[in-house]
């Protein structure tokens, strides 16, 4: 029986957009150039798993690139400034009731404590958090989602897990989780509330 609920944080509680970090000098158009340019979403998953972006910068061999990627923790909280609609008061409503709530997020040990200064309650509102950053162990590996499990004292079929990237669902269904592929927040509601949880 589900009881409780296994949070992501970026593109669920709060809106990532890593081109703001350099759009203001740059233009939205030239940072996000930029970003393709040296394959950021890669580079940024290595960072969630615990490589720092001064590292990733040494391997780019134009010197602006390099000196913009290695500037990027200081520039993190741009990118996080806003919530998801509705996400928060769906989370402040399982508190309410009781259910517990914790979280599993592919963020860097770089930038996790810029976000937290963003939006303090990340640190705060969840029963477990596993950053993937501290850890070296990303989503969808299925040792994250046992990881979690074992530091909340909860079986995975106990858990329901809240994702915008299905590829991170399913792995979370692969070790025996429920899995809710986030698209909005009134579908969550819906899937919450039929669930019993809501």
């Amino acid at each position: 029986m589900t009881r409780a609920v296994v949070w992501d944080i970026g593109g669920v509680l709060v809106d990532w957009q890593p081109h703001l970090a350099w759009s203001p000098e740059m233009g939205e158009a030239e940072a996000r150039a930029f970003l393709s340019r040296i394959d950021f979403p890669a580079r940024n998953l290595r960072a969630d798993g615990g490589t720092t972006f001064a590292d990733l910068a040494t391997e780019l061999d134009d010197p602006e690139d390099a000196a913009r990627l290695a500037a990027y923790p200081s520039l993190y909280a741009r990118t996080i400034q806003n919530r998801v609609t509705g996400s928060w008061e769906i989370l402040d409503d399982l508190i309410a009731a009781g259910t517990p709530v914790h979280a599993i997020t592919n963020w860097s040990a770089e930038t996790w404590p810029e976000g937290v200064k963003v939006h303090p309650r990340l640190d705060e509102v969840f029963g477990t958090l596993v950053v993937s950053g501290r850890e070296g162990v990303v989503k969808p590996d299925p040792a994250i989602f046992r990881l979690l499990c074992d530091r909340a004292g909860l079986a995975p079929d106990e858990c329901i897990f809240i994702d915008d990237g299905l590829h991170n669902v399913e792995g979370a269904r692969a070790v025996g989780m429920a899995g809710h592929h986030f698209r909005g927040a009134d579908d969550l509601r819906a899937d919450l509330t039929e669930r019993g949880l809501l």
